[in-house]
């Protein structure tokens, strides 16, 4: 399909990847480096249009129901994905006028060699767009679960998995929290530049910022994020982009000056370059990660960021490394893979995708990675685990399990070493534990510290 720079018709190619298995911020921006000339008002829309209608799809389904005569799962999947951009328009975005969304549809419609529905499409959307204001939308405080699968749009097993671990207000509080853009933090380099110095310097561009509430060296930028002005300045290595939970982690682990640091699923490398820099660059710092291809772009990073003292190496982490030496490693971070569950709005296509066995599949993983680290850590040494996610599958209990296996680590209280304008973001053991909803809308974050016992 030629585009021609159209922004409905590159959103509609950008949804059609997501569905076949792409990750949505790598075929958005696939697709928009491939149209480098369009405007950045319909660069915008490109990434609205996408974005919102993975966050809203269950929302959007819901309402395309009360319209189409026949049940979705029967309608044509291009059709459908043509309605739900429709739709998406015609309730949450009020610069498109309801008549340029009916008619647009259409278009598409026309232009992909479907005109044959142009009909079906036009009749739905423009009955939605005379009754949006009436739909009978769920009672969040009569029917919690049906508000969170329709209001909120989560699929129904992770609407009931919310409900179970945090009751049904927390998880409609937390639901829309995930339904909407997530903030764009910036992570100063802090070898090279101070936050004042960024921050003046991007107001010079135009771009206005804030100071992140817990994070010492991070700005959130204020308003449209403004990437071909970002660009140069990130390039020239004054900052990165990384969400202020993520930046929160390595302060978790402290390195210190001299120290022999494991960094033990290390790409892309946002963690290993805030611990080289925490460090002031004196650290021993040994990247790990599954693939090589990968692994580079922490070599680079660090090279961007002037981050010395890293040492990259590709090494599968279910099998134990055997290359290292046991009792190495003064400090090891195992930011595992995990469901991702915790940055549904940055990748809002895992909600629609990860089921109860992924889940399953990924904590038998995080817990395989931490057995064969585990001998690396120096007696007297720290093993701090993160995700990004928080099912307890994938926190409490690999956390419960590893030290029940292990009985020569215990769980530090992470506030006995943090600042105390810190202490919302630890739970009752002191694990650190963030929402969106609860902390400055930081992503969903999880860090257990474990101290190898000395003797």
């Amino acid at each position: 399909m030629k585009s021609h720079n159209d922004p409905r018709l590159l959103a509609f190619d950008v949804l059609a990847r997501v569905e076949e298995g792409a990750f949505s911020d790598l075929a958005l921006d696939a697709v928009l480096s491939r149209h480098d000339d369009m405007d950045s008002r319909d660069r915008s829309l490109v990434t609205e249009l996408v974005y919102g209608v993975l966050r809203c799809r269950g929302h959007l389904d819901f309402v395309l129901a009360k319209f189409c005569k026949k049940r979705l799962e029967k309608i044509e999947t291009p059709v459908l994905r043509i309605l739900r951009l429709g739709a998406y328009q015609l309730l949450h975005l009020d610069r498109v006028p309801q008549r340029a969304a009916v008619h647009e549809s259409v278009e598409m419609a026309h232009r992909l060699k479907l005109s044959r529905t142009s009909g079906f499409i036009n009749g739905v959307l423009r009955a939605l767009a005379r009754n949006k204001d009436s739909l009978p939308w769920p009672d969040p405080h009569l029917q919690p679960l049906e508000s969170l699968v329709h209001n909120w749009s989560l699929p129904p097993r992770l609407a009931e998995a919310w409900q179970a671990q945090l009751g049904n207000d927390e998880a409609l509080a937390l639901a829309e929290a995930m339904s909407v853009q997530a903030p764009f933090s910036l992570r100063i380099n802090t070898l090279k530049f101070t936050r004042e110095n960024v921050a003046d310097y991007l107001f010079s561009l135009g771009i206005e910022t804030k100071p992140t509430t817990f994070a010492p060296e991070g700005l959130t930028v204020v308003g449209n994020k403004k990437m071909e002005l970002l660009a140069p300045a990130m390039a020239e290595g004054r900052f990165l982009i990384q969400d202020e939970a993520s930046m929160l982690i390595s302060h978790l682990l402290r390195p210190r000056k001299g120290e022999a640091v494991l960094d033990a699923c290390a790409a892309p490398g946002g963690k290993t370059t805030h611990l080289a820099s925490l460090s002031g660059n004196e650290a021993h710092i040994l990247a790990l990660d599954l693939h090589e291809k990968r692994l580079r772009l922490v070599a680079e990073g660090a090279k961007k960021l002037a981050c010395l003292g890293i040492e990259t190496r590709p090494w599968d982490l279910t099998r134990c490394p055997d290359f290292i030496e046991k009792g190495s490693f003064d400090k090891v971070l195992v930011d595992a893979p995990c469901t991702g569950l915790g940055v549904l709005r940055r990748n809002p296509e895992i909600r629609w995708r990860r089921m109860q066995s992924d889940i399953d599949e990924m904590a038998r993983l995080q817990s395989l990675i931490l057995d064969n680290v585990a001998p690396l850590v120096r007696p007297g040494g720290v093993l701090l685990y993160s995700v990004c996610t928080f099912s307890p599958e994938e926190t409490d209990a690999v956390v419960d399990g590893f030290l029940k296996r292990h009985p020569e680590f215990a769980r530090c209280d992470l506030r006995s070493l943090c600042p105390r304008q810190w202490g919302a973001l630890f739970d009752p053991q002191g694990n650190f534990r963030t929402f969106p909803h609860r902390h400055n809308d930081m992503d969903a974050f999880f860090a257990a510290r474990l101290t190898r016992r000395a003797c």
